[in-house]
Formats: structure tokens, sequence, C-alpha cells
């Protein structure tokens, strides 16, 4: 019988930079890539940072122009990614560079998609539906979380359905991320709990997933003893450099090991649950974390028993039933301490919805390399045990 940990496994990772002032070598790097125009795609919110004029110097610095698509909102929709495709055409792009969260990069994703295939973005719903590679894509991420910057996955809203689409493939995998933890500096704590809190899901579902490897267990594992440590601390010292570090240091960790061993079931249900509700992603993840423990708990204990020694709990017991409880109150507590809300109840959210939300969570292909085969009903009574 072969031993799992023999089976063949890939690993994918971009070129990253990580450090003070990284930004500044945005141009230099474009340069590298043969850029002449690039599109910068980010938030308005990005354009009043006192950080940002950096990158545009260092651009000017290289020759190379720049046209900026800033209409990117939380959530990315279809539409925003045709119409930045639009406009990276009108302005005779020849790459892209992504400033912000998870939604910036995303979008970017989609907009290299679409530029390159000539195509809408949904129709590269799925795992390795996209012909032609993407333009040169510089990622220059600013939370501590979606590691949208080193992944191989693009998460954008069909704003018709009101779903969230899972694009999977290499040729989205970004070619350099330049990670300056300066940049987090003016990201409020909420939105650094909640993207902290993504960083921590990602990592536990990459841990437990049916396609981990020992390469994604190092990451992962060492993502969680970091972010639960740190995540804390950056919430309430904000403008400590050292520990915007450590969180966007977990970030990466934790990217690494979910772009190669994928996710499971807190993400195919925060897809569905953040689509209809157009609600932060990593607050989702938050809220749901505790029941899908629960549920997969029975089909990989020693796995759920390692992710809490690495949050350095003392079990007080070896009964896996009572280690079990002691992750869940200690996840639990992380979660309050960030002020995260206790349950979906308290976002207006009707138990009604649960039948919706669940049919269409059990099409997500997160649910693919969940370590427990999952239902509808399986499903729904998560979500019941989430308001």
């Amino acid at each position: 019988m072969t031993d799992i940990r023999h089976e063949l496994r890939k690993f994918v990772a971009p070129e990253f930079v990580i450090g003070d002032d990284a930004r500044a070598l945005t141009g230099r790097y474009a340069r590298n890539y043969g850029a002449t125009h690039v599109l910068v795609v980010t938030d308005p919110q990005m354009m009043s940072t006192p950080w940002i004029q950096l990158i545009f110097e260092s651009l000017d610095a290289e020759g190379i122009q720049y046209t900026i698509f800033s209409d990117v909102l939380p959530n990315p929709r279809d539409f925003e990614v045709m119409t930045g495709a639009e406009r990276y055409h009108a302005a005779g792009c020849d790459a892209i560079i992504a400033i912000g969260g998870g939604s910036s990069i995303d979008c970017a994703k989609g907009i290299g998609i679409v530029a390159s295939n000539n195509s809408n973005i949904l129709d590269f719903e799925g795992v390795d539906n996209i012909p032609v590679p993407s333009p040169p894509l510089i990622c220059i991420p600013t939370t501590a979380g979606s590691a949208a910057d080193v992944s191989q996955f693009a998460i954008i809203n069909d704003s018709r359905k009101k779903v969230k689409i899972t694009i999977i493939s290499k040729k989205i995998v970004p070619d350099i991320s330049l990670m300056d933890p300066v940049t987090l500096m003016t990201l409020p704590a909420a939105l650094t709990a909640h993207t902290g809190m993504d960083a921590i899901v990602h990592s536990i579902e990459a841990y437990v997933s049916n396609a981990s490897s020992p390469v994604t267990d190092i990451h992962a594992l060492e993502s969680i003893r970091i972010m639960t440590t740190t995540l804390p601390l950056a919430c309430l010292h904000p403008e400590n450099l050292d520990y915007r570090y450590q969180t966007m240091l977990g970030s990466l960790l934790a990217g690494l090991a979910f772009s190669n061993a994928s996710l499971g079931i807190v993400h195919a249900m925060a897809h569905s649950l953040g689509g209809k509700f157009d609600l932060p992603h990593g607050e989702c993840n938050a809220l749901l974390l505790e029941g899908a423990i629960e549920y997969n708990f029975p089909a990989c204990p020693e796995r759920y028993i390692n992710i809490g020694n690495a949050m350095n709990i003392v079990y007080t017991s070896s009964d896996p039933e009572s280690c079990k409880q002691q992750l869940i109150s200690a996840i639990s507590r992380l979660r309050s301490s960030l002020g995260i809300p206790k349950g979906l109840r308290e976002f207006g959210i009707s138990t009604e919805t649960i039948s919706s939300l669940a049919n269409t969570a059990i099409r997500d292909p997160c649910l693919a390399t969940n370590p427990k085969e999952t239902t509808i009903s399986d499903i729904e009574q998560i979500y019941a045990r989430s308001f």
C-alpha cells in the first residue's frame, strides 16, 4: 500500500519580495517584464493612501506609462472585470499591476484572463479552463489575508445570479508579489481582523485537505502559529510595523499552502454566503469555521489536534472529543477577541435562506478537497449552527 505522503504532488508559487518598501521595486519589475504601459487596478480608497505615490514614482523613473482603473468594489463583479479589460485594450496596455486586497487582485486576474482570451469572465469558471495565459501581473497586496497575490485562485461575483464563481489555473498565478508591510499601516482594525481570519482558515483548510502534502503542511502550520499569535496584536497596535510584517508573512505562508492543497467546506459555504449577501469574505469564513471543524473533525482528528498544537493549546486530555471542544473554544475566543460577530443572525440574515445557500455551496469546487464527503443536508446543518 502506497504511503499517502508519497503520492504525486505539485507546488506552484510566484516570485515574491517581502520587506519594507518592496513597493518601490514596481517600476523595475515592470521593465523586466518588457512592459511599456501598465493598467493599475485598485480601489478608490487606495488612491488616497500616503504610500501609493512611491509606486507611481517608480514607474515614472523607468519611463513606464500607466492607466489607472480604480473602480473595484469589495467582492469584484463580472462587469467590473469586463470594464477593466476594455480599459486595458483601449489604453494599449501590455501588463497589469494590482494594488489592494483580494478584491483588487482577483479583479486584476480576471482582467488579464479576458484581455488574453476575449471572452466573458464567467466562461472560465472551474479548474484549468483558461486557454491563453494572462499578461504579466505584478501584485502589491495591502491586506494580510487573501494571499491572492501568490495563489492560482480568482473569485468573481456573477452579478446576475448573485453567486461567486471560482477560477483556478496556473495561468493566473501572478508573476511577482511585492509584499510591503508599510501598506498595511492604513488598514482599519475590522479589515485587519477579517483578512487575518481568512488567512487562518486558508491554513486550516489546506492542512486538512485531501490534497495536502508535506510541503503544504509546513507552510500551513507555521502560518497558523504566526497568525493566531500576531493577529490580535496587529489589531491592538496597528502602527507596529513588526506585527504588520508578521501578519503579512503569515498570509504568504497560508497562500502558498492553500494554492497548492486547495480548500474545503468553509470556503465553499463562505463563497455562497458572500455572493448572496455581499458580506466580507474573511468574516464569512470566521463565522462558519467552528461548525465546519465540528463536522470535519472525525475524518482527520490527528490533523485538527496538530492545528491546536500550532495554536499553543495545552490539551487537558488525549480524548479526541475533548481535544475537539478545546480547539473550537480557542477559535471562538480568538474570533470574539477580534470583534467578529457570533452569528449570521447579527447581519439580519434569515434561516429561510439556508436551503438556497446550501444548494449553491454544494457546487463549489472547494468541496472537492474537503476531508469528508458532504451532502446538502450536512451543509444546511453547518449554516444553521452558524446563526
